[in-house]
């Protein structure tokens, strides 16, 4: 029989927003993100197989300005993931858990992958000749 007068285990209302919150949550999305972008991938591979129609239409949709906001947000989403997680393998040998240390080391994170993005960006669109 429940007890219906128990308080409940501690709710996202007691704690504090903190950046590492922010940023841990931010990591499982793009880790979702970079699952989900796999079958995006596998879907250009499989319009390859399927012949030039196919892939002209695959790629019709990844040139549109929807294709292109998806393909940047999984470059973030990479960049983001592969940053962050060289900042977990930094936890893993004990290094970085002051507070100090780990919001000036979210805040890099960031910035890194934010930069490598655009970066990207602007290889990719300077190799395409300016065309979108």
């Amino acid at each position: 029989m429940a007890n219906h007068d128990r308080p409940l285990s501690p709710h996202l209302s007691v704690y504090r927003w903190q950046i590492s919150n922010g940023l841990s949550i931010l990591h499982r999305m793009t880790g979702f993100a970079l699952f989900t972008g796999a079958f995006l991938f596998v879907t250009w591979l499989l319009s390859a197989l399927g012949g030039e129609a196919s892939y002209a239409m695959f790629m019709s949709i990844m040139c549109s300005w929807f294709g292109i906001v998806v393909a940047f947000g999984y470059t973030f989403c990479f960049y983001y993931h592969f940053c962050n997680g060289i900042r977990h393998l930094g936890w893993d040998i004990g290094k970085g858990y002051d507070k100090h240390v780990a919001v000036k080391t979210g805040i890099a994170v960031v910035l890194a992958s934010s930069a490598l993005t655009l970066l990207s960006a602007f290889i990719v669109y300077s190799n395409m000749g300016g065309a979108a």
